[in-house]
């Protein structure tokens, strides 16, 4: 206590938080166990470099960072044999150089003397600690733990950029093609395919390796003094080891080739893509290439066919909202609707709701742009607006082809809207998806879009919405008891009929494993809101056309909640936190 007194004095001096704010801070750190550092950044009073800055001048310890050059590793020394990427990980901690077996090792708790003692005794130097914050030390750790392959492409990179220059360019085809199993890159066999193309293993290594972390999306961008490669983990964006800045036109010129583009084309924008195998599992790369002032930009989109399940009970549903969207979807003929934003698993939903109702009695077709989930039973269309199939031009010609079932990727324009319209009211059960901020404001979206209130009361069954929130890793996530403020909000906003006893009521935070690859998270779960149109819904949607204050009154009564009581559901549950759901969900 009396040294959380002393950097709260140190602090409170330096006019960076006052008497009020460290006394706040006192009591979460009592009344949570947590550091009385972790209480501050909690509570949001002041940011970690303060913090470690006060704690460094408490001890009397230097202060590393990397902007004053001090949170560097001294690579010459093979320091990682001295502690391994594990216990540093582990630890916070991480060796910076040896002088005279002395060394020299940035932490984040410098004080604690037992893991002092133990690397004393486990690399038999006299320990030297540095003051340094988690954020930091976390990416210095990945830079020199894993950035050991970018010195063989150093050592090559002008051979490997004319090479890559002259290389043979794939022939060109005016449609996206999906590569077969024999088409597929196996990256556990193109080592040793190509002999000593370090441009080709750098491309390979980073592929393997964002497939290992569970990554969506890879970044790769040019600046004007460096490059930044970062993966999309579970919907964040992590900064990785990048390649040196000379390697990247050669990278880049490997990419194209592998996405069948012009590698001399550098002005427009281009989207490719190209398959690969890691591991014998199938993935799918779409490649989009665009112009900046420094370069070229890569993001490739990975599409890992293992990791998608199709099983409804696993989507983050609860059992009314499943059970409301089963029911809409197992009716002869309507219109569904589900919204959010880019890349919040809405395709994912739609594709498990139609493998639950999938029967061989039934024909399903799907329209898409593009196809990333491939479905044995369903009849899949890709867009191709090059050569006229759009959204409505299929829409005409599947009804023609004696549907049940249509799904259409996307509603984006009044042909495509009143072609679904069309579809519904001649007997077709059709699912879509639209971009608003909530599942009621659909319905005012497509009146927007031309369709008539009368002819869309008489079609809507159900619509509704998602987000994704990261979940917590079981295997470190830990308990702790909400304060009255949250407790409060939560409560309130849950819209729960029968609420718990609020002592009993637990919450969860983040720490951080190898399991979890130290983000705390493992995947994402989906929340919901689902409004089944009932006929109090189908009079305002008819007399008012969309009235939004109305519908959700309307659906409050009938007990249907919204995104943010779904989402407070899912912290009850202990599958996610606080800070996610508040993150990602409004208040309507």
């Amino acid at each position: 206590m009396s040294e959380k007194a002393h950097v709260g004095d140190m602090l409170v001096s330096s006019g960076i938080i006052n008497e009020d704010q460290r006394a706040k801070a006192l009591r979460l750190s009592q009344d949570s166990r947590t550091s009385f550092g972790d209480a501050l950044l909690k509570l949001g009073f002041c940011d970690e470099e303060s913090i470690a800055i006060a704690y460094s001048k408490l001890l009397g310890l230097p202060y590393a960072s990397k902007e004053n050059r001090i949170l560097k590793v001294e690579k010459s020394q093979d320091l990682d044999k001295l502690i391994s990427e594990d216990y540093a990980r582990e630890h916070l901690l991480l060796p910076l150089f040896l002088d005279d077996k002395i060394l020299a090792v940035a932490m984040v708790d410098p004080d604690n003397i037992l893991l002092r003692d133990n690397l004393r005794i486990m690399t038999g130097c006299e320990i030297q600690p540095f003051v340094t914050t988690k954020t930091q030390i976390i990416k210095v750790i990945d830079d020199f733990y894993q950035g050991g392959g970018t010195k063989l492409i150093e050592q090559t990179i002008n051979q490997e950029a004319a090479a890559a220059a002259a290389a043979p360019q794939a022939p060109q085809d005016e449609t996206v093609s999906i590569g077969t199993a024999a088409d597929r890159i196996d990256l556990d066999q193109a080592r040793g395919a190509v002999g000593d193309d370090q441009v080709v293993n750098f491309v390979n290594a980073v592929l393997k390796q964002a497939v290992a972390e569970r990554c969506s999306d890879i970044h790769l961008e040019n600046y004007d003094e460096r490059v930044i490669l970062r993966f999309r983990i579970d919907g964040i964006l992590y900064e990785r080891m990048a390649p040196p800045q000379k390697a990247f036109m050669a990278i880049v010129s490997r990419i194209k080739i592998l996405s069948s583009l012009d590698i001399a084309e550098r002005r427009l924008p281009q989207d490719g893509q190209f398959s690969l195998k890691v591991q014998n599992r199938p993935i799918d790369v779409r490649v989009s290439i665009c112009p900046t002032v420094y370069g070229e930009k890569v993001v490739m989109r990975l599409l890992d066919k293992a990791a998608v399940d199709l099983n409804i009970d696993k989507l983050g549903f609860d059992a009314r909202q499943k059970q409301d969207f089963l029911t809409a979807s197992q009716m002869p003929h309507g219109l569904i609707f589900l919204t959010g934003p880019t890349g919040s698993g809405k395709t994912t939903t739609l594709y498990s709701v139609l493998n639950t109702i999938r029967t061989p009695a039934l024909n399903f077709m799907t329209i898409e742009d593009p196809v990333e989930i491939k479905v044995e039973g369903l009849n899949q269309v890709q867009v191709r607006a090059n050569i006229g199939l759009t959204f409505a031009s299929a829409l005409r010609s599947f009804l023609r082809q004696d549907p049940d079932v249509i799904l259409v990727g996307e509603v984006r324009d009044q042909e495509t809207a009143q072609t679904c319209l069309r579809a519904a009211l001649t007997g077709h059960l059709v699912l879509s998806t639209l971009h608003t901020n909530d599942a009621l404001s659909s319905v005012v979206r497509l009146i927007d879009l031309g369709i008539e209130p009368f002819l869309l009361s008489s079609s809507l069954l159900l619509v509704a919405a998602q987000r994704l929130v990261r979940v917590l890793c079981p295997a470190c996530k830990v308990p702790y008891k909400p304060n009255s403020q949250e407790l409060d909000i939560c409560l309130k906003e849950s819209l729960l009929t029968s609420l718990p006893n609020p002592q009993s009521i637990t919450f969860y935070r983040k720490r951080g494993c190898d399991k979890c690859i130290r983000t705390g998270y493992i995947g994402r779960r989906a929340l919901y809101e689902i409004y089944r149109i009932n006929e109090q819904m189908r009079e305002v949607i008819y007399k008012y056309g969309g009235d939004l204050a109305r519908l959700k009154a309307i659906a409050a009564q009938s007990g249907m909640w919204n995104m943010r009581a779904s989402g407070w559901r899912k912290v009850l549950e202990g599958t996610t936190t606080a800070e996610e759901v508040l993150g990602s969900t409004t208040l309507e």
